[in-house]
């Protein structure tokens, strides 16, 4: 390791990497003095935009997290600065060495070189794909996360809700990803079935409607009328013309003949089968569904096999769960519909963390693939002695494949 005193061309240095854009990790600490204004620690990467190469500055405060994307002169003016007024220490990463810069209190600086350990093509990869799938800038307001109360009138995420913040881009990055899968040239009509206080609905509003430019009617449905009526008022002052909220049981609703998505988050027990049976008899193209609580298979499952595993309450309860949605993905298949499951947010937050999202296939519903889904969903049901409501609703639909 070669060791040089540098008072200036450190300055040159690392400016002149960020401004040819091979700057590939910069992290800044160790503040020379207690500041409001300034986070402990700052670390820039490079990002991807549509509008062009740009360096992310992610500022780390004790309660919250700022984002600020700057161009490669503007980027390199700014590290300049903070190290100069504010930081004792930093680790420069570019393709040719590890650059770790010391500051004593008279701002002389010693410059330590290490062999590199970041590559260019793997760090503007990485930064590439992070970027892509941020759904939602946390330095951009957006007006639904202000009057939900998520993000200030500056777009700062507030520290209470960083979760909540996560869980909706997440949602967002999987609505993102089929997106492509909805028909275009004309309204979609999307509906959520119990869509309580409707972060995700909003959400996905805005996702469709104001970034993309989509013409699409969107139906929040729920039990609750203190929630509808929140909801509708939100709307109203957001001016979301084509969102509107109502009053009504998944089971009963029949205002509509066909929708082109279906989102169900937490739905309690069989009402989640009911969203998902409506879905398929609407031939909508993507469904999102979040099961809740399932209590339905708790009382089928037989098996003397699993005795061991169903005979603690516990242990039965987990699994009935898992097995009630691989059933779900399973019919979903043979009603001829393409299935994932996916983590939605950290287990940490909820054990009601998998997604079932489901997307149509083209050509028929009831063609080979699907006869063949069904005769595996058969064997799997047998083998646990499982009625499931939703194979119960698609069936007197005739929604299943005749073997």
């Amino acid at each position: 390791m070669d060791k040089q005193e540098e008072t200036t061309a450190w300055e040159q240095t690392i400016g002149e990497a960020a401004e040819r854009g091979e700057l590939l990790q910069a992290s800044m600490s160790g503040l020379r003095r207690s500041s409001d204004e300034v986070a402990p620690r700052t670390v820039v990467r490079p990002v991807k935009l549509k509008s062009g190469f740009r360096y992310q500055f992610e500022s780390h405060h004790k309660t919250k997290v700022l984002h600020e994307n700057l161009d490669p002169e503007a980027a390199a003016a700014r590290i300049v600065l903070l190290m100069k007024e504010h930081y004792r220490q930093a680790i420069f990463k570019t393709p040719e060495a590890d650059l770790q810069l010391l500051l004593n209190k008279k701002g002389k600086a010693a410059l330590l070189r290490k062999p590199a350990t970041a590559k260019m093509a793997e760090i503007g990869t990485a930064s590439h794909d992070r970027m892509k799938k941020r759904v939602l800038e946390g330095s951009a307001p957006a007006p639904f996360l202000v009057e939900l109360g998520i993000m200030t009138a500056e777009g700062r995420v507030k520290a209470d809700k960083q979760d909540k913040y996560r869980q909706i881009n997440r949602f967002l990055e999987m609505v993102n990803d089929v997106a492509d899968q909805l028909p275009e040239g004309r309204e979609l009509k999307i509906v959520d079935f119990g869509c309580g206080k409707s972060y995700l609905t909003f959400a996905l509003y805005h996702l469709l409607a104001v970034e993309q430019k989509r013409s699409i009617s969107v139906i929040g449905l729920d039990l609750k009328e203190d929630v509808i009526a929140f909801c509708s008022s939100l709307a109203d002052r957001l001016g979301y013309e084509s969102l509107r909220f109502q009053v009504g049981d998944i089971g009963r609703f029949g205002e509509l003949s066909a929708a082109d998505m279906v989102v169900t988050l937490h739905a309690c027990d069989t009402a989640t089968d009911a969203a998902l049976a409506k879905a398929v008899g609407w031939d909508a193209s993507v469904i999102l569904s979040v099961p809740c609580c399932q209590h339905e298979a708790f009382g089928q499952i037989r098996s003397g096999e699993l005795a061991p595993l169903l005979g603690h309450g516990l242990l039965k309860e987990r699994f009935a769960a898992l097995a009630t949605d691989a059933a779900r993905t399973a019919l979903l298949e043979a009603a001829g519909y393409r299935t994932q499951v996916l983590e939605f947010i950290d287990p940490e937050h909820t054990p009601k963390n998998l997604m079932i999202r489901a997307v149509r296939r083209k050509g028929s519903p009831s063609g080979k693939p699907e006869k063949e889904k069904l005769l595996e969903y058969r064997r799997y049901r047998d083998s646990l002695n499982l009625d499931p409501a939703l194979e119960r609703e698609l069936a007197a639909a005739g929604r299943l494949p005749s073997l």
